[in-house]
């Protein structure tokens, strides 16, 4: 699926799940507008997402498992929202096979610190 138009109401789950499964990698950008995208991500198998230099939001749409963040893990399920500072380490494990969640980075990229 391409970033949507900015005329574009609503983005279904359902659509990005069947667009995001026939993809190579486990995730598709779905919007991007000024310092905001959002992403579907469903790892498969294992999350290897490395930190990333944005802050990032994450929804969970379906499913549920564990969050690690800086060597912190909380569990979470469907309708739970987590935060990711820039640069921080972080994964979902021990989720269960239908995981999927928004992805929302924004903000300015931040360089790493020395």
């Amino acid at each position: 699926m391409n970033p949507i138009p900015d005329d574009v109401l609503r983005i279904a789950h359902s659509d990005a799940a069947r667009t995001l499964a026939a993809l190579p990698q486990p995730f598709t950008v779905l919007f991007q507008r000024a310092d905001v995208s959002v992403e579907l991500f469903a790892p498969r198998g294992a999350d290897t997402q490395k930190p990333h230099t944005r802050d990032e939001l994450y929804i969970v749409a379906t499913g549920s498992g564990v969050f690690m963040r800086a060597g912190e893990r909380t569990a979470f399920q469907a309708g739970d929202l987590l935060f990711v500072p820039a640069h921080a380490e972080h994964r979902f494990e021990q989720f269960t096979p239908d995981f999927s969640t928004w992805v929302i980075f924004f903000g300015a990229e931040q360089p790493a610190s020395t």
